[in-house]
């Protein structure tokens, strides 16, 4: 009794092999005008690649690292196939405390967890400076990432920054100099945006934030807003970052 067999590995649908004692017996012959199928690929069987998830999280106490942030979501969000989110670290100072400083509202975004950090294939992470350094409310933020610190879940993650300052000499270089040791604690791939901004980065007519780490801008007193041509400069990491990250996860 002939028996029938089809290798597994083939890649698109035969007829069977058979077994017969005369293998090179004549096929059967087709019925007159019918037409020979065509070969087609077999439909794929896996899913359509997911979008590429880019978190922008940041702390701003007066907005201003809030509208950078607005503008590095826009640069992200017209790359193709990448998914944007923007959230907040929770504040650590309680609301009287932020009314004696001056500080307006929060915005209506969501607080993340350390948690939710996982779920990102790259994450921008915007703070303004203290002393040189990130924010006590960034950092606290950071500090509480110790079970995905332990588990290494953000391990190969690419990661940017951006920041604001209140003087030229405020920290432009060193607020993100010093971050680079919370993303490399967790294995992250610091992705900075270097002159990718082009002739702009170089402009000496006006003060104007942002260096080869990351998008800036300058507060002042509070008073000044981030410029056009700062905001052009978070729009564009935004944009670069987003192509970056979308490379790594497509050559994962």
């Amino acid at each position: 009794m002939a028996t029938h067999y089809q290798p597994k590995y083939l890649l698109y649908e035969q007829a069977p092999i058979s077994l017969h004692p005369n293998p090179c017996s004549s096929p059967l012959p087709r019925a007159a005008g019918v037409p020979r199928s065509p070969i087609r690929p077999p439909r794929s069987s896996e899913p359509s690649p997911m979008a590429v998830k880019v978190y922008v999280v940041y702390y701003s106490m007066y907005g201003h690292v809030g509208k950078l942030a607005e503008q590095i979501k826009i640069g992200a969000s017209s790359v193709e196939g990448v998914e944007v989110k923007i959230w907040m670290v929770p504040e650590t100072l309680s609301e009287e405390v932020l009314g004696k400083m001056g500080a307006p509202p929060k915005p209506d975004l969501p607080v993340i967890t350390p948690q939710e950090l996982a779920e990102a294939d790259g994450i921008l992470f915007g703070f303004p400076t203290r002393f040189g350094m990130m924010a006590a409310q960034m950092k606290a933020f950071f500090d509480a990432t110790g079970g995905l610190w332990r588990e290494q879940s953000l391990a190969g993650k690419p990661a940017g920054i951006f920041f604001s300052t209140g003087t030229q000499g405020g920290g432009q270089e060193t607020t993100p100099l010093t971050a680079i040791t919370q993303l490399t604690h967790h294995g992250m791939v610091f992705v900075p945006v270097g002159y990718t901004f082009g002739a702009k980065l170089f402009g000496m007519d006006q003060v104007q934030g942002g260096s080869p780490y990351g998008a800036g801008t300058f507060a002042a007193d509070g008073s000044r807003w981030p410029s056009e041509v700062e905001l052009e400069h978070a729009l564009h990491q935004g944009k670069y970052f987003a192509g970056i990250a979308k490379k790594l996860k497509g050559s994962a």
